[in-house]
Parts: structure tokens; C-alpha cells; sequence
């Protein structure tokens, strides 16, 4: 791929059709949309599969690994209300991908990814896009990132099959966290909040993502 690619118009109608098949799909926040047209989703998959970039659906990035399907990851944008001055937590960070568009929504995203070769892969496409508010970390996601919560929202990008309780720990008042959880086969997308001394949580909807391996997730 040439020096030209961040210009290169051949891939802007593809992404506006994906943005159309995002907002047909129930999901009107201007901020989610614009951040959608901002963010180039090919530069964060392998080129192998470039020409899918802009189908509305997972894409393999190896390593047993997907990007997840873009209008799921608007959903979940626009179910947690991400706002500008909002520190975020995603664990799994995949391609970066999802973390190149919360960063154009929050303050501050910190990432965690266990394959140090995708985290890798997301920081070269993070920094060429000249993405400055993003901190990435290979380690073990179901224990948080502790150092920089409590956080505003937390996304969890891969399927438990219980909450991590770390990663309620690390919610701050009022925060919210939406994870996968169930088997490995289908799971259920639940939006948790804090409040006062516990939590609140509601099912948003079914969903089938990877397992997320770990201390608090599923053994390898």
C-alpha cells in the first residue's frame, strides 16, 4: 500500500455506505457516525483482506482473532454514551480499530490486548493516524488496568463467562461497562452501571464474540 493511502478516495464511498448500513441499523449519535468517517478501517486489517475493510461484518486478523462487525461496535459506542471527557478502558484491543474510534470520542483510552503481536500491529496504525490519546498495554484483560481507574466506561471485546470482578472494581461511580457473557458458543451483551455501593445491569442483546482468556475469563 502506497504513501497515498490516507487520501486515497477510492475508499471513502465504501466507508459512507458503511456508515448508511450503520445508520440504518438504529444508531443516530452524530459523534458515532462522524467517527466512522474519520477513522479508515482498512489501515487496521491485513491487507489480505482489505477489500472486505468496509462489509459490515467480522473480519479475521489472525492470531484466532476478529475485528468485530462495525455496526455492533457502534452499538456499543452509542450504549455507553461515551462522552468528551470520559476515560475509557477497552480489553481487547484486536486490530485498534474500535480503539481509533473511542478515541475520537474520549478523553483518554487505555487498552489492553494479550497477543502482543496484534498490540503491535494496532500501534503502528494508531500512530499513523497521529492518534495521541491512546495508551495500549499486552497483558492480562480481565484484571483491568488498575493503575488509571477507575474509569468512565469499560468495553470488553471478548466473551467471559462471568464478570471479571476486577473489572467491576474498576468502574468509577456511575460508570458503565458492557461485556459479553455466557459460553463460547452465543452469549449475552450486558450493559453494567454503578451505583451508590453496587451495580445495575441490563441485557442489551445476544451476541457471539471470542472467548477473553485469563485470570477472570476462560482458561487457555
Amino acid at each position: 500500500m502506497g504513501p497515498d493511502a490516507l487520501s486515497d478516495r477510492r475508499w471513502e464511498r465504501a466507508r459512507r455506505e458503511l456508515i448508511e448500513t450503520i445508520r440504518e441499523r438504529g444508531i443516530d449519535d452524530l459523534e458515532i457516525l462522524r467517527a466512522f468517517d474519520l477513522v479508515p478501517r482498512h489501515l487496521f486489517l491485513p491487507e489480505a483482506v482489505h477489500h472486505r475493510a468496509y462489509e459490515d461484518a467480522p473480519i479475521p486478523i489472525g492470531f484466532g482473532q476478529t475485528a468485530s462487525q462495525p455496526s455492533l461496535q457502534a452499538l456499543y459506542l452509542q450504549t455507553l454514551g461515551i462522552g468528551p471527557n470520559d476515560r475509557v478502558l477497552e480489553v481487547g484491543t484486536g486490530s485498534g480499530y474500535q480503539t481509533a474510534l473511542l478515541a475520537h470520542l474520549a478523553a483518554h483510552v487505555y487498552s489492553i490486548e494479550r497477543v502482543r503481536e496484534l498490540s503491535v500491529r494496532a500501534r503502528a496504525a494508531l500512530d499513523r493516524l497521529r492518534v495521541p490519546n491512546v495508551a495500549l498495554l499486552v497483558g492480562d484483560g480481565t484484571v483491568g488496568w488498575s493503575r488509571y481507574a477507575p474509569y468512565d466506561a469499560i468495553l470488553v471485546a471478548a466473551a467471559a463467562p462471568q464478570v471479571p470482578p476486577a473489572l467491576l472494581a474498576q468502574l468509577a461511580p456511575g460508570g458503565r461497562m458492557l461485556i459479553p457473557v455466557g459460553g463460547r458458543e452465543e452469549q449475552r451483551l450486558l450493559l453494567y452501571r454503578r451505583s451508590g455501593e453496587g451495580f445495575e445491569h441490563e441485557e442489551v442483546t445476544r451476541c457471539a464474540f471470542v472467548p477473553l482468556l485469563g485470570r477472570f475469563g476462560w482458561a487457555e
